[in-house]
């Protein structure tokens, strides 16, 4: 590993990880499907941005996929979503680059009352992809899911950071903020189980 800040920060955000990744453990077949970008509220009439939304707690995140048919994405298929089969610390690879997706900005602007809004549209960084095709998974906006096997109030996680310069990688999570916990910096995107495999059939 490689890390860009110098000591007592070291830990925080790294340059460069050593690869292969090697898994310690049996792989879990998966079969879901994801958000390709943020749950995002509407364009404004004076603008054509369209920005994820933001200031929505865990319940309400929670409510407004099922809303749509679908749920808050576990923490595991969020994770797999964002590093592929490779295990990819970033999205797009294993070096850090803050050109590719919307993190490391500075000025934030104070305390959660004066943050600035520094969030992207969903179009702005268009190689923030995933190797699923899953759009801007790290930075931008911390995103809710569900910690599996987890009872209230301890089912929340916030994956994939923010703006800032944070732990803007695929498997770091904040597990520190309740589910009523709300603010500018935090989003979601929602995800749906996939409809069972259709069986073949043969002619007679």
């Amino acid at each position: 590993m490689k890390w860009l800040d110098p000591p007592p920060y070291q830990n925080l955000r790294c340059a460069e990880y050593a690869k292969p990744a090697k898994c310690k453990v049996p792989r879990v077949q998966r079969r879901f499907c994801i958000d390709r970008h943020e749950f995002a509220e509407p364009a404004s009439p004076d603008t054509a941005e369209v920005l994820p939304i933001v200031n929505k707690n865990w319940g309400e995140a929670k409510a407004l996929c099922e809303a749509r048919g679908a749920r808050l994405c576990k923490e595991a298929e969020w994770e797999f979503a964002c590093e592929g089969p490779e295990m990819s610390p970033y999205p797009y690879g294993w070096k850090r680059d803050s050109t590719i997706c919307n993190f490391d900005k500075t000025g934030l602007g104070g305390a959660m009352e004066k943050l600035k809004d520094l969030r992207a549209p969903l179009s702005a960084y268009p190689e923030c992809v995933s190797p699923f095709g899953v759009h801007n998974m790290v930075g931008n906006v911390d995103e809710w899911v569900e910690r599996e096997g987890r009872s209230a109030p301890n089912r929340s996680a916030l994956r994939g950071g923010w703006w800032l310069p944070g732990r803007n990688r695929c498997r770091a999570a904040t597990v520190a903020h309740g589910e009523d916990y709300s603010g500018k910096q935090v989003g979601f995107r929602c995800c749906k189980d996939a409809p069972a495999a259709a069986e073949s059939s043969s002619a007679p």
